[in-house]
Parts: C-alpha cells; sequence; structure tokens
C-alpha cells in the first residue's frame, strides 16, 4: 500500500524571535500570551471562537469570512510553538466534538513544549464551591464559579444574569485568582445592605448559567460589553465541568385567578381604595400583564430597572390607548408598588428608590404616550435595526386617533421583512404561494427509509411520541412527528447509535414540531399542551432539561441551522407543519402582501 503523502507546511519557528520577517498580529498576541498568565491565553482563544460561533451569524450581523474548519485549517498549516498553544486551547474550550477531534489528531502530530497548565487542561477541576450574588429586588444574579487549572493556577468566572429581561446572561467575565479572593473583593466592593451572598448547588448553577447563555443568544439585538460574550467560550467550558442534572430557574406561571385575587386584594386594601373604579383597574390589568408574563413573572416584584422597562419601553411599545386614559398609570404604579413591596415585607428605602424612580421617568412617560410611536412588530424590527430612522420607514401608532398611519413607504418595509420570514419557514416563494391549510392524513411512519440497524431504537422513541400525540397533541401533530423522525433517522442515522435516553429524543422531536407550529406561543394555532415544562414533564424529564442542546443534530441532520433561528423555529418545509399553523401562515401572507401592495400603491410617482 503506498504511503500517505503528508500535507505540505510552513516551515516552524519557536517564538518571533526566531524569524527576521516580520511576524503576524497574532501569532505575536499568541507568544506574548504564553509568556503571561494562563487567562491571557484562555482569554484570546475565548474571543477567537467568539467570533466564528454560529450563534453570532444572523441577518442583523455583519458576515463572517472566517468559520470554525476555516479557522482550523489556517492554524493547522502553519507548524510551530504558537499555532500549538492555540490550538490546544481552543480544542478544550471549543465545544464542538468534530472540531475538537480534528484539532486532537493535529496537535498528537506535534511536539513543541507547552506550559504545564495548558498541556495538562484536560485535568482542570472545578472550584468545591459555588457563590451567587443576589440584589433583594430581584433584577439578576451574578454567579460566581471557580476552576483549579494544573500546576496551581486558578481563574473564576462572574456571570451576571439579569431577570427582567428573561432570566438572560447580559454580561460575564473571568478573573485570575482563586474563588475566595474573587468573593472577598466583591464583598468589599459592594456597597448595597440588601445584597446578599450565598453558597448555591453546583448542578443548579451549571443548569441556571446554561439556560441563561442559551437565552441571551437568541435575544435579538443582543447584549454586548467589553467582555461578553467575548468571555462566551470560556465561561461555558468552565460550567461544563459542574455537575448535571440540576435546577434552572424556574418561573411562576400566575393563573387568571390569583392575578384578579391580587388587584382585588390591591383595590380593597387603604392603598389602592381611591383607585377602584373601571379605568384604573384596566389599566392595573396593563401593568399585571406586564409583570406576570415578561421579565421573571412576579407581579409583588418591582425595582427600578422594571419600573424603567415598563414606562419607557413596554406600555408605549405595547399597549394601543389613548394618551389621556395612559397617563394615570404612573400614580396608580407607584401606590401598586407600596402595596408589593409591604406584602413582601421589603425595607421602606428599597421603595422609596422605586418611587422616586417612577417620579423620574415620568414626564419622558407622558411624552412617548402623546406622540406617534412604534406598535407591535414595527417597535421591535426598530430596536433590532431593520428600520432606517433617517428615512422615516416605521409604522407609527397616532395615539389622537388610535388608528395607523403609514409614512412613505414604511408599509413596503414591514411587509418585505415580514414576507421574508414566512419564506424561510416554509422553504421558499414557491411554497408560501402554494401554501394550503388542508388537514394532514393519517400517515403510516415511513420505515423504508430507515436504515435498519436504528429500527429497534427508532421504534422506542416512536412509541413515546405517539402517546404523547394521544395524551397531550393530536393527530394532526402525530403525522408531521412522524414525517420529521423518519426524515432524521434517515439522514442521520449515527443519532440512534448514539447512547442516550429515548424520553429525551422523544421530548426534543416533539420540542422541535411544537416550536415550528407555534405550539408554545399564545397563539391562535395552540392545542391542549400550554408550556414547554409540560412536554418534558409528560416525559419525565426534569424541567431543567434542554430539548435545544439534544435537537441540534437532529436539526442539522434536516438542514437546519440550529443557531439560526433567533427565537423562532424556522425547519424551512410545509410538510413540518399542521393545518392550523398552515392558515395562520396563510393569513399572514396575505396580510403582508396587501400591506406590501398598499404601501406601493401610495408612494409618489416616479419614487
Amino acid at each position: 500500500m503506498p504511503k500517505k503523502r503528508k500535507r505540505p507546511r510552513k516551515p516552524a519557528s519557536h517564538g518571533p524571535g526566531r524569524n527576521t520577517r516580520r511576524e503576524p498580529d497574532l501569532m505575536q498576541q499568541v507568544w506574548t500570551a504564553l509568556r503571561g498568565e494562563p487567562l491571557d491565553l484562555l482569554g484570546l482563544a475565548s474571543s477567537m471562537l467568539t467570533l466564528i460561533d454560529p450563534r453570532e451569524q444572523g441577518p442583523f450581523r455583519p458576515t463572517r469570512e472566517l468559520d470554525r474548519a476555516g479557522l482550523v485549517d489556517s492554524l493547522i498549516e502553519i507548524e510551530r510553538i504558537e499555532t500549538t498553544a492555540l490550538l490546544t486551547a481552543l480544542r478544550a474550550l471549543c465545544g464542538e466534538e468534530l472540531m475538537a477531534t480534528r484539532m486532537r489528531r493535529e496537535l498528537a502530530q506535534r511536539s513543541h513544549p507547552l506550559p504545564a497548565w495548558l498541556a495538562g487542561l484536560d485535568d482542570a477541576t472545578p472550584a468545591k464551591r459555588v457563590v451567587v450574588m443576589t440584589d433583594p429586588l430581584g433584577d439578576g444574579d451574578n454567579v460566581m464559579i471557580g476552576v483549579d487549572l494544573p500546576g496551581g493556577a486558578q481563574i473564576t468566572a462572574v456571570v451576571y444574569i439579569e431577570h427582567n429581561l428573561g432570566s438572560l446572561v447580559k454580561d460575564a467575565f473571568v478573573l485570575p485568582g482563586a474563588l475566595d479572593e474573587v468573593l472577598e473583593h466583591m464583598e468589599r466592593l459592594s456597597e448595597d445592605p440588601d445584597v446578599t451572598f450565598a453558597a448555591l448547588d453546583p448542578a443548579d448553577a451549571r443548569a441556571r448559567i446554561t439556560e441563561a447563555i442559551g437565552i441571551a443568544a437568541m435575544t435579538v439585538p443582543p447584549f454586548e460589553t467589553d467582555t461578553w460574550p467575548a468571555a462566551r467560550p470560556l465561561v461555558e467550558w468552565m460550567t461544563a465541568m459542574l455537575p448535571a442534572d440540576g435546577r434552572g430557574y424556574e418561573r411562576p406561571e400566575w393563573s387568571e385567578r390569583e392575578v384578579q385575587a391580587l388587584a382585588d386584594r390591591f383595590f380593597a386594601a387603604t392603598l389602592g381604595a381611591s383607585f377602584d373604579n373601571a379605568l384604573h383597574r384596566e389599566m392595573l390589568g396593563h401593568v399585571l400583564w406586564f409583570a406576570t408574563g415578561y421579565g421573571p413573572g412576579d407581579p409583588l416584584r418591582w425595582s427600578s430597572i422594571a419600573v424603567e422597562i415598563l414606562l419607557l419601553d413596554w406600555l408605549p411599545r405595547k399597549i394601543a390607548d389613548t394618551a389621556q386614559r395612559l397617563a394615570v398609570i404612573p400614580a396608580l404604579l407607584g401606590a401598586f408598588v407600596r402595596f408589593c413591596h409591604a406584602e413582601r415585607g421589603l425595607r421602606p428605602g428599597l421603595t422609596d428608590e422605586v418611587l422616586a424612580t417612577i417620579v423620574e421617568y415620568e414626564p419622558d412617560y407622558l411624552d412617548a404616550i402623546a406622540a406617534p410611536r412604534l406598535q407591535g412588530p414595527a417597535a421591535l424590527l426598530a430596536r433590532m435595526g431593520a428600520l432606517d430612522p433617517d428615512a422615516e420607514a416605521e409604522m407609527l401608532f397616532d395615539p389622537d386617533n388610535l388608528d395607523l398611519v403609514y409614512f412613505e413607504d414604511d408599509g413596503v418595509v414591514i411587509a418585505d421583512l415580514m414576507l421574508g420570514q414566512l419564506r424561510r419557514a416554509v422553504g421558499s416563494e414557491v411554497a408560501l404561494e402554494n401554501l394550503d391549510d388542508l388537514p394532514l392524513t393519517d400517515e403510516p411512519f415511513a420505515w423504508a427509509v430507515v436504515p435498519t440497524d436504528v429500527h429497534d431504537r427508532v421504534r422506542e422513541v416512536l412509541a413515546l411520541t405517539e402517546a404523547c400525540c394521544t395524551d397531550l397533541l393530536d393527530d394532526q401533530y402525530r403525522t408531521v412527528i412522524r414525517r420529521l423522525l423518519a426524515d432524521i433517522a434517515a439522514a442521520d442515522p449515527a443519532i440512534f447509535r448514539r447512547n442516550g435516553r429515548a424520553e429525551t429524543a422523544a421530548a426534543a422531536i416533539c420540542w422541535i414540531v411544537g416550536s415550528a407550529n407555534s405550539l408554545f406561543d399564545r397563539s391562535p394555532v395552540r392545542p391542549k399542551v400550554t408550556y414547554v415544562k409540560d412536554l418534558y414533564a409528560y416525559f419525565g424529564l426534569k424541567p431543567t432539561f434542554s430539548a435545544s442542546q439534544r435537537a441540534q443534530p437532529m436539526l442539522r441532520a434536516i438542514g437546519v441551522d440550529p443557531y439560526g433561528r433567533f427565537g423562532s423555529q424556522e425547519l424551512g418545509s410545509p410538510r413540518y407543519l399542521t393545518a392550523s399553523c398552515r392558515a395562520h401562515l396563510i393569513s399572514l401572507r396575505d396580510r403582508y402582501r396587501a400591506l406590501r401592495a398598499e404601501g406601493l400603491s401610495d408612494a409618489p410617482a416616479g419614487g
């Protein structure tokens, strides 16, 4: 057998001083990092991985010229100590098995001497405890986790999880030093007497950080700081060392009866008695909708940040009403905050701070509700940077006549963006044009396309999904789930050859189909099931189970980028959509086509 020819490599060198030619900037950075603290090189590797992370791609982000494979290729091509060191760090932090395996094979062929902490990176261990720093009003938590590196070096990550925006990572950074040292520094810097430091179960910390990172990655526009998301791969590597199967944040669910009881309690109290009339009850309903449906979901929790979001963003953007009626909310909110804080037994000084925020933002709130403003999808698109404010391509709500007013070609802009999303959901313009709302027939499972060696495993998963459709879903979902399961097994049977519970596979498949069909949204196309947690519970899984992670290889199998959804599940084919969902898409298609036509007809001649 002929010997395999080795690929050509560029000449090796060992540090910047060995080459007379000008060194690439990256090589200089790596060489400097190697001579510094471990965090210098780990931080550099983390930043590089972030730049090519699929989660950083999307229609509202700049296109990256280099992807993960391209980065690895470029480093493998140059055999020198700097690339060996960088490949070693990238392999540990990348979190992708195929990429890590390729780098591991390359590193096995190299013999450059590396620092002990770097050569033994796989032997890093988590600190024995995790600490969470929490403010009394529940705006967010600083979760602190530490890692001991080989050779005695230690690093600590501080992850800030913001609850007002959905328990997502808003910022995070990694510091050199042991967790105890960082904790002592944080305690010394904290000037708030109500802040608490407490031990947190390491497994729970892993679940909370992992979930919060996932939510942040799907948030548009994203939150970015000097250290986030640059530190994300490093934080994920540190977090993965913690025990699994912990409990994430459990969002309270308030029933309509409980919300009504809270409102009645307020209006019956001294603080609320003077507001007990039809207008104020309706306005408090808006406030309680925000408090239970957004953020942490606790209507008794009010902070300055929550008040700012409510007054300056949520109410002007979500509530279509006259300025005169909406103007009563600040005074009502002040009384309600006093009532809630009294029920929770909070220190009066904290209440005074929140009340001062209401007074501070009331003029801006009154100006916002009195002026024409963006509402609904248009407001969201503007926040995402999809609308051009200079061209006034916006859909504005006029509070004087409670109508929508279109300026220039704003209807065309909104319609084109929404129609583009609908095309992605079904795969093409042709598919969108030919979309129908005919009920799906009861199709048998397509065993012929499934490799025989995975029949037993697929049959086990199928039995679980069939039972779920009978108990929670319906026959429309049954056919769609059969289609998806067969397509996944045919495209990538290796998914069903790996070790793993059939329950997690079944839950992930049901989650994919449910997300694509708006099952978990408050929309017109919901059947009996209500929340994702109900689906998890049906399969005997903990609330901390992450269907999105289990679904990633399944989505790739059918050609869907698992990171490219931005909060929506677009499977690119109507074959995975129920009749009710397709009917909903048809109504949206016709609505936005009409909006586009109206915008074009109103455009000035020659414009």
